[in-house]
Protein backbone atom coordinates (compact mmCIF):
# COMPACT_ATOMS: atom_id res chain seq x y z
CA UNK A 1 0.00 0.00 0.00
CA UNK A 2 0.94 3.38 -0.72
CA UNK A 3 2.18 4.82 2.64
CA UNK A 4 1.77 8.26 1.50
CA UNK A 5 -2.15 7.40 2.80
CA UNK A 6 -0.51 6.44 6.25
CA UNK A 7 1.46 9.28 6.71
CA UNK A 8 -0.90 12.46 6.12
CA UNK A 9 -4.00 11.05 4.91
CA UNK A 10 -7.12 11.09 7.42
CA UNK A 11 -10.04 9.38 6.99
CA UNK A 12 -13.40 10.28 8.66
CA UNK A 13 -16.06 7.36 8.90
CA UNK A 14 -19.62 8.79 9.98
CA UNK A 15 -22.38 6.08 10.33
CA UNK A 16 -25.85 7.58 10.86
CA UNK A 17 -27.42 4.19 11.91
CA UNK A 18 -30.32 3.29 10.31
CA UNK A 19 -30.71 6.68 8.50
CA UNK A 20 -31.55 5.08 5.27
CA UNK A 21 -35.57 4.89 4.76
CA UNK A 22 -38.35 4.23 2.24
CA UNK A 23 -40.49 6.93 0.68
CA UNK A 24 -43.23 8.05 3.35
CA UNK A 25 -46.73 8.88 2.37
CA UNK A 26 -46.94 11.81 5.19
CA UNK A 27 -43.87 13.67 3.84
CA UNK A 28 -45.56 13.81 0.32
CA UNK A 29 -43.48 10.70 -1.12
CA UNK A 30 -40.07 11.61 0.13
CA UNK A 31 -37.97 10.12 2.80
CA UNK A 32 -36.50 11.67 6.20
CA UNK A 33 -33.28 12.24 4.15
CA UNK A 34 -35.09 14.35 1.59
CA UNK A 35 -37.33 16.07 3.74
CA UNK A 36 -34.21 16.47 6.83
CA UNK A 37 -32.29 20.10 6.35
CA UNK A 38 -28.37 18.61 5.02
CA UNK A 39 -27.07 21.41 3.45
CA UNK A 40 -23.51 19.80 4.37
CA UNK A 41 -24.25 16.25 3.39
CA UNK A 42 -25.42 17.60 0.06
CA UNK A 43 -22.49 19.77 -0.65
CA UNK A 44 -20.24 16.25 -0.14
CA UNK A 45 -22.95 14.70 -2.48
CA UNK A 46 -22.42 17.22 -5.16
CA UNK A 47 -18.54 17.36 -4.72
CA UNK A 48 -17.90 13.53 -3.86
CA UNK A 49 -19.04 10.21 -5.42
CA UNK A 50 -22.22 9.88 -4.32
CA UNK A 51 -23.18 5.57 -4.58
CA UNK A 52 -24.78 2.58 -3.39
CA UNK A 53 -22.94 -0.31 -1.43
CA UNK A 54 -24.25 -3.49 -0.22
CA UNK A 55 -22.93 -3.85 3.15
CA UNK A 56 -25.18 -7.41 4.18
CA UNK A 57 -24.35 -10.29 1.73
CA UNK A 58 -26.48 -12.52 0.78
CA UNK A 59 -27.43 -15.15 3.52
CA UNK A 60 -26.70 -12.54 5.92
CA UNK A 61 -29.16 -11.58 8.58
CA UNK A 62 -29.36 -7.13 8.34
CA UNK A 63 -28.30 -6.73 11.28
CA UNK A 64 -25.48 -3.65 12.73
CA UNK A 65 -22.91 -6.04 13.32
CA UNK A 66 -22.65 -7.55 9.80
CA UNK A 67 -23.17 -4.13 8.47
CA UNK A 68 -20.14 -2.55 10.14
CA UNK A 69 -17.62 -5.10 9.82
CA UNK A 70 -18.43 -4.74 6.31
CA UNK A 71 -17.82 -1.09 6.00
CA UNK A 72 -14.66 -1.10 7.94
CA UNK A 73 -13.64 -4.07 5.31
CA UNK A 74 -14.14 -7.48 7.14
CA UNK A 75 -15.88 -9.60 5.40
CA UNK A 76 -18.70 -11.17 7.08
CA UNK A 77 -18.40 -14.55 5.24
CA UNK A 78 -15.06 -14.57 6.85
CA UNK A 79 -15.02 -12.99 9.93
CA UNK A 80 -18.28 -12.82 11.34
CA UNK A 81 -19.19 -15.35 14.41
CA UNK A 82 -22.02 -13.67 16.15
CA UNK A 83 -23.20 -10.10 17.28
CA UNK A 84 -22.91 -10.71 21.31
CA UNK A 85 -19.18 -11.68 20.61
CA UNK A 86 -18.23 -8.24 19.99
CA UNK A 87 -20.27 -6.26 22.55
CA UNK A 88 -18.44 -8.66 24.77
CA UNK A 89 -15.13 -7.58 24.19
CA UNK A 90 -16.21 -3.86 24.77
CA UNK A 91 -16.99 -4.78 28.39
CA UNK A 92 -13.90 -6.34 28.87
CA UNK A 93 -14.99 -9.99 28.75
CA UNK A 94 -12.36 -12.66 27.81
CA UNK A 95 -13.83 -15.27 25.99
CA UNK A 96 -12.27 -18.91 25.31
CA UNK A 97 -12.57 -20.71 22.03
CA UNK A 98 -15.41 -22.80 22.73
CA UNK A 99 -17.68 -19.82 24.99
CA UNK A 100 -20.70 -18.90 23.24
CA UNK A 101 -21.74 -15.57 24.05
CA UNK A 102 -25.33 -14.12 24.05
CA UNK A 103 -26.72 -10.54 23.62
CA UNK A 104 -29.31 -10.62 26.60
CA UNK A 105 -31.30 -7.31 26.12
CA UNK A 106 -34.01 -6.27 29.09
CA UNK A 107 -37.39 -6.14 27.27
CA UNK A 108 -40.88 -5.50 28.99
CA UNK A 109 -43.41 -8.16 28.45
CA UNK A 110 -46.62 -8.18 28.66
CA UNK A 111 -48.74 -11.93 28.85
CA UNK A 112 -47.54 -12.99 25.73
CA UNK A 113 -46.32 -9.84 23.85
CA UNK A 114 -42.89 -8.74 23.24
CA UNK A 115 -43.93 -5.13 23.83
CA UNK A 116 -40.96 -2.79 24.11
CA UNK A 117 -37.31 -4.73 22.80
CA UNK A 118 -35.46 -1.91 25.12
CA UNK A 119 -37.66 -1.71 27.94
CA UNK A 120 -38.07 2.36 27.63
CA UNK A 121 -34.40 2.37 27.47
CA UNK A 122 -33.86 1.47 31.05
CA UNK A 123 -31.00 3.47 32.72
CA UNK A 124 -27.91 1.58 33.32
CA UNK A 125 -27.72 1.87 37.04
CA UNK A 126 -31.35 0.65 37.11
CA UNK A 127 -30.30 -2.14 34.67
CA UNK A 128 -26.77 -2.69 36.51
CA UNK A 129 -29.11 -4.03 39.93
CA UNK A 130 -31.19 -6.60 37.36
CA UNK A 131 -28.05 -8.42 35.79
CA UNK A 132 -26.35 -8.58 39.08
CA UNK A 133 -29.64 -10.40 40.32
CA UNK A 134 -29.79 -12.49 37.86
CA UNK A 135 -26.81 -13.78 38.08
CA UNK A 136 -26.87 -14.24 41.82
CA UNK A 137 -30.18 -15.95 40.80
CA UNK A 138 -29.60 -18.05 37.90
CA UNK A 139 -25.84 -17.72 37.48
CA UNK A 140 -23.29 -21.05 37.68
CA UNK A 141 -20.22 -22.27 36.60
CA UNK A 142 -21.86 -22.44 33.03
CA UNK A 143 -23.67 -19.22 33.33
CA UNK A 144 -22.67 -15.80 33.69
CA UNK A 145 -24.26 -12.33 33.28
CA UNK A 146 -22.39 -9.11 32.39
CA UNK A 147 -23.79 -5.89 32.74
CA UNK A 148 -23.13 -3.38 29.28
CA UNK A 149 -25.72 -0.13 28.98
CA UNK A 150 -29.07 0.72 29.31
CA UNK A 151 -31.36 -2.24 28.13
CA UNK A 152 -27.55 -4.18 26.52
CA UNK A 153 -26.14 -6.91 28.03
CA UNK A 154 -24.29 -10.49 27.97
CA UNK A 155 -24.92 -13.56 28.95
CA UNK A 156 -22.01 -16.05 29.12
CA UNK A 157 -22.60 -19.73 28.21
CA UNK A 158 -19.30 -22.13 29.37
CA UNK A 159 -20.76 -25.21 29.18
CA UNK A 160 -20.74 -28.62 27.03
CA UNK A 161 -23.94 -27.87 25.39
CA UNK A 162 -23.96 -26.89 21.62
CA UNK A 163 -26.04 -23.34 21.62
CA UNK A 164 -26.66 -22.50 18.17
CA UNK A 165 -30.60 -22.80 18.56
CA UNK A 166 -31.98 -19.94 15.76
CA UNK A 167 -32.93 -16.80 18.11
CA UNK A 168 -34.97 -14.07 17.26
CA UNK A 169 -33.89 -10.28 17.60
CA UNK A 170 -36.06 -8.79 20.10
CA UNK A 171 -36.85 -5.39 17.78
CA UNK A 172 -37.83 -7.42 14.89
CA UNK A 173 -40.57 -8.61 16.73
CA UNK A 174 -41.91 -5.74 19.01
CA UNK A 175 -45.83 -6.29 19.63
CA UNK A 176 -45.44 -9.91 18.51
CA UNK A 177 -45.60 -13.55 20.00
CA UNK A 178 -43.22 -14.09 22.62
CA UNK A 179 -44.12 -17.98 22.49
CA UNK A 180 -44.42 -18.27 18.89
CA UNK A 181 -40.32 -16.51 18.56
CA UNK A 182 -38.73 -18.33 21.62
CA UNK A 183 -35.25 -19.69 20.79
CA UNK A 184 -35.71 -23.04 18.61
CA UNK A 185 -32.72 -25.89 17.89
CA UNK A 186 -29.48 -26.71 20.08
CA UNK A 187 -29.13 -25.21 23.46
CA UNK A 188 -33.34 -24.03 22.99
CA UNK A 189 -34.16 -25.53 26.40
CA UNK A 190 -31.55 -24.19 28.83
CA UNK A 191 -32.10 -20.62 26.91
CA UNK A 192 -35.84 -20.52 27.32
CA UNK A 193 -35.73 -21.62 30.90
CA UNK A 194 -33.32 -18.67 31.84
CA UNK A 195 -35.61 -16.17 30.08
CA UNK A 196 -39.20 -18.07 31.76
CA UNK A 197 -36.94 -17.81 34.87
CA UNK A 198 -36.07 -14.28 34.70
CA UNK A 199 -39.77 -13.04 34.28
CA UNK A 200 -40.09 -14.49 37.68
CA UNK A 201 -37.31 -12.72 39.42
CA UNK A 202 -37.69 -9.08 37.89
CA UNK A 203 -41.59 -8.80 38.06
CA UNK A 204 -42.12 -8.17 41.18
CA UNK A 205 -38.98 -6.19 41.64
CA UNK A 206 -39.09 -2.46 43.07
CA UNK A 207 -36.93 -0.79 40.98
CA UNK A 208 -39.70 -1.98 38.04
CA UNK A 209 -42.94 -1.39 40.23
CA UNK A 210 -41.76 2.23 40.82
CA UNK A 211 -41.41 2.49 37.31
CA UNK A 212 -44.79 1.45 36.29
CA UNK A 213 -46.12 4.10 38.74
CA UNK A 214 -44.03 6.39 36.53
CA UNK A 215 -45.49 5.02 33.85
CA UNK A 216 -42.20 3.59 32.70
CA UNK A 217 -42.13 0.40 30.86
CA UNK A 218 -40.87 -2.34 33.37
CA UNK A 219 -37.91 -4.36 32.48
CA UNK A 220 -39.72 -7.50 33.45
CA UNK A 221 -38.00 -10.65 31.08
CA UNK A 222 -34.82 -10.66 29.56
CA UNK A 223 -34.32 -12.05 25.86
CA UNK A 224 -31.27 -13.76 24.58
CA UNK A 225 -30.11 -13.50 20.89
CA UNK A 226 -26.96 -12.73 18.93
CA UNK A 227 -24.95 -15.68 19.93
CA UNK A 228 -21.67 -16.78 18.90
CA UNK A 229 -18.04 -17.60 19.61
CA UNK A 230 -15.05 -15.48 19.64
CA UNK A 231 -13.89 -14.27 16.48
CA UNK A 232 -10.63 -14.76 14.96
CA UNK A 233 -9.64 -11.54 13.22
CA UNK A 234 -5.86 -9.29 11.96
CA UNK A 235 -6.36 -6.04 13.01
CA UNK A 236 -6.77 -2.94 11.11
CA UNK A 237 -3.45 -1.58 11.09
CA UNK A 238 -2.24 -5.56 10.03
CA UNK A 239 -4.20 -5.06 7.53
CA UNK A 240 -4.58 -1.88 5.86
CA UNK A 241 -1.09 0.16 8.06
CA UNK A 242 -3.47 2.72 9.23
CA UNK A 243 -4.17 3.20 12.87
CA UNK A 244 -8.03 4.16 14.00
CA UNK A 245 -10.13 5.17 16.60
CA UNK A 246 -14.14 4.93 17.21
CA UNK A 247 -16.37 7.37 18.59
CA UNK A 248 -19.85 5.33 19.76
CA UNK A 249 -22.03 4.90 22.76
CA UNK A 250 -23.16 1.16 21.46
CA UNK A 251 -20.64 -1.62 22.67
CA UNK A 252 -21.26 -3.01 19.82
CA UNK A 253 -19.45 -0.92 17.75
CA UNK A 254 -16.96 -0.47 20.79
CA UNK A 255 -16.33 -4.40 20.36
CA UNK A 256 -15.24 -4.32 16.81
CA UNK A 257 -12.99 -1.39 17.68
CA UNK A 258 -11.46 -3.99 20.29
CA UNK A 259 -10.54 -6.78 17.60
CA UNK A 260 -9.62 -4.04 15.21
CA UNK A 261 -7.08 -3.16 17.71
CA UNK A 262 -8.50 0.99 17.15
CA UNK A 263 -8.76 3.18 20.53
CA UNK A 264 -12.19 3.80 21.68
CA UNK A 265 -12.38 7.70 22.44
CA UNK A 266 -14.74 8.29 25.87
CA UNK A 267 -16.71 11.66 25.31
CA UNK A 268 -19.05 13.34 27.29
CA UNK A 269 -22.82 12.69 27.17
CA UNK A 270 -23.24 9.91 24.26
CA UNK A 271 -26.11 8.05 24.99
CA UNK A 272 -26.74 5.46 22.42
CA UNK A 273 -30.19 7.64 21.84
CA UNK A 274 -31.48 10.45 20.43
CA UNK A 275 -30.70 12.81 23.36
CA UNK A 276 -26.89 12.00 22.47
CA UNK A 277 -24.29 14.77 22.70
CA UNK A 278 -23.91 15.38 18.61
CA UNK A 279 -21.17 18.62 19.30
CA UNK A 280 -19.37 16.88 21.41
CA UNK A 281 -19.09 13.90 19.04
CA UNK A 282 -18.51 16.22 16.27
CA UNK A 283 -15.43 17.78 18.23
CA UNK A 284 -13.80 15.14 19.86
CA UNK A 285 -13.65 13.64 16.11
CA UNK A 286 -11.58 16.56 14.94
CA UNK A 287 -9.37 15.70 17.78
CA UNK A 288 -8.81 12.63 17.40
CA UNK A 289 -8.11 12.82 13.82
CA UNK A 290 -5.02 14.64 14.96
CA UNK A 291 -3.47 11.01 16.12
CA UNK A 292 -5.35 8.77 14.20
CA UNK A 293 -5.08 7.83 10.53
CA UNK A 294 -8.76 6.34 10.42
CA UNK A 295 -11.81 7.92 12.95
CA UNK A 296 -15.34 6.23 13.10
CA UNK A 297 -17.58 8.16 14.02
CA UNK A 298 -21.37 6.30 14.70
CA UNK A 299 -24.62 7.87 15.88
CA UNK A 300 -27.33 5.48 16.71
CA UNK A 301 -30.22 7.97 17.12
CA UNK A 302 -31.99 7.39 13.76
CA UNK A 303 -31.69 3.56 14.19
CA UNK A 304 -33.69 4.25 17.47
CA UNK A 305 -35.70 6.49 15.78
CA UNK A 306 -36.35 3.90 12.92
CA UNK A 307 -37.29 1.19 15.75
CA UNK A 308 -39.76 3.44 17.56
CA UNK A 309 -41.31 4.38 14.44
CA UNK A 310 -40.59 7.90 15.13
CA UNK A 311 -40.75 10.08 12.19
CA UNK A 312 -40.39 13.78 13.38
CA UNK A 313 -37.26 12.62 15.99
CA UNK A 314 -35.45 10.37 12.84
CA UNK A 315 -35.93 13.53 10.80
CA UNK A 316 -34.60 15.43 13.56
CA UNK A 317 -31.42 12.83 14.20
CA UNK A 318 -30.63 13.47 10.60
CA UNK A 319 -30.18 17.22 11.05
CA UNK A 320 -28.52 16.95 14.01
CA UNK A 321 -26.33 14.60 12.27
CA UNK A 322 -25.69 17.18 9.78
CA UNK A 323 -24.97 20.58 11.42
CA UNK A 324 -23.41 19.52 13.89
CA UNK A 325 -20.70 16.59 13.46
CA UNK A 326 -20.35 16.57 9.69
CA UNK A 327 -20.58 20.27 9.57
CA UNK A 328 -17.47 21.06 12.09
CA UNK A 329 -15.89 17.65 10.12
CA UNK A 330 -15.73 19.24 6.77
CA UNK A 331 -14.87 22.71 7.99
CA UNK A 332 -11.60 21.00 9.11
CA UNK A 333 -10.72 20.05 6.81
CA UNK A 334 -8.65 22.87 6.11
CA UNK A 335 -6.65 21.81 9.70
CA UNK A 336 -5.28 18.80 8.31
CA UNK A 337 -2.95 18.61 5.05
CA UNK A 338 -5.64 15.94 3.53
CA UNK A 339 -8.85 14.57 4.33
CA UNK A 340 -11.60 12.30 3.27
CA UNK A 341 -15.08 11.42 4.62
CA UNK A 342 -17.41 8.79 4.11
CA UNK A 343 -21.12 9.08 5.30
CA UNK A 344 -23.05 5.54 5.45
CA UNK A 345 -25.43 4.58 6.83
CA UNK A 346 -24.86 1.04 7.83
CA UNK A 347 -28.54 -0.78 6.96
CA UNK A 348 -32.21 0.55 6.21
CA UNK A 349 -34.52 0.74 9.33
CA UNK A 350 -37.68 2.31 7.61
CA UNK A 351 -40.12 3.68 9.84
CA UNK A 352 -43.28 1.80 8.37
CA UNK A 353 -40.81 -1.14 9.08
CA UNK A 354 -39.33 -0.49 12.22
CA UNK A 355 -36.45 -3.07 11.66
CA UNK A 356 -33.42 -3.40 9.42
CA UNK A 357 -33.96 -4.34 5.68
CA UNK A 358 -31.08 -5.43 3.31
CA UNK A 359 -30.74 -3.28 0.41
CA UNK A 360 -27.89 -1.53 -0.64
CA UNK A 361 -27.39 1.48 1.34
CA UNK A 362 -26.63 5.56 0.07
CA UNK A 363 -23.05 6.27 0.67
CA UNK A 364 -20.83 9.86 -0.20
CA UNK A 365 -17.10 9.81 -0.18
CA UNK A 366 -15.47 13.18 -0.32
CA UNK A 367 -12.54 14.65 0.18
CA UNK A 368 -8.21 15.01 -1.28
CA UNK A 369 -7.94 13.17 -4.95
CA UNK A 370 -12.20 11.96 -4.89
CA UNK A 371 -13.56 13.31 -8.16
CA UNK A 372 -16.69 14.54 -8.24
CA UNK A 373 -19.61 12.02 -9.65
CA UNK A 374 -22.71 13.45 -10.68
CA UNK A 375 -23.13 16.36 -8.81
CA UNK A 376 -26.54 15.39 -7.12
CA UNK A 377 -27.55 15.73 -3.13
CA UNK A 378 -27.72 13.26 -0.91
CA UNK A 379 -30.69 10.99 -1.42
CA UNK A 380 -32.03 6.95 -1.46
CA UNK A 381 -33.21 7.58 -4.94
CA UNK A 382 -29.97 9.76 -6.27
CA UNK A 383 -27.68 7.29 -5.20
CA UNK A 384 -29.70 4.43 -6.59
CA UNK A 385 -29.51 6.25 -9.96
CA UNK A 386 -25.49 7.31 -10.12
CA UNK A 387 -24.51 4.54 -11.97
CA UNK A 388 -21.73 3.41 -9.05
CA UNK A 389 -22.47 0.21 -7.02
CA UNK A 390 -20.58 -1.45 -5.02
CA UNK A 391 -21.54 -4.82 -4.26
CA UNK A 392 -18.89 -6.54 -2.19
CA UNK A 393 -19.74 -4.11 0.33
CA UNK A 394 -16.21 -4.74 2.71
CA UNK A 395 -14.29 -3.31 -0.95
CA UNK A 396 -15.75 -0.42 -0.03
CA UNK A 397 -12.69 0.90 2.17
CA UNK A 398 -10.33 0.04 -0.17
CA UNK A 399 -11.95 2.56 -2.39
CA UNK A 400 -11.88 5.29 0.22
CA UNK A 401 -8.07 4.32 0.55
CA UNK A 402 -6.90 4.80 -2.73
CA UNK A 403 -9.17 7.53 -3.30
CA UNK A 404 -10.59 5.95 -6.91
CA UNK A 405 -14.17 4.61 -7.12
CA UNK A 406 -13.64 3.61 -10.49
Amino acid sequence: MNRRYGDIMKYCIIIPDGMADYPIEKLSGRTPIETARTPNLDFLAQNGQLGTVRTIPSGFPPGSDVANLTIVGYSPKEYYSGRAPLEAASIGIKLNDNDWAFRCNLITASEDTLEDFCAGHIKTDEADVFIKLLNEKLGNDAIQFYSGKSYRHIMVYKGTQKMDAKCFPPHDIVGQSIQKHLPKGNGSEILIDLMSRSRTILSNHDINKVRIDLQENPANMIWLWGQGHRPKMPSFKERFNLTGAVITAVDLIKGIACYLGWDIIDVPGVTGYLDTNYVNKGQYAIQALENHDVVLVHIEAPDEAGHEGKLHEKITAIEQVDSKIIGPILTSKNKFRDLRILVIPDHYTPIVKRTHTPEAVPFVAYGTGIEKGIGLPYTEANANTSGLHIKEGHHLIEHLISGSFR
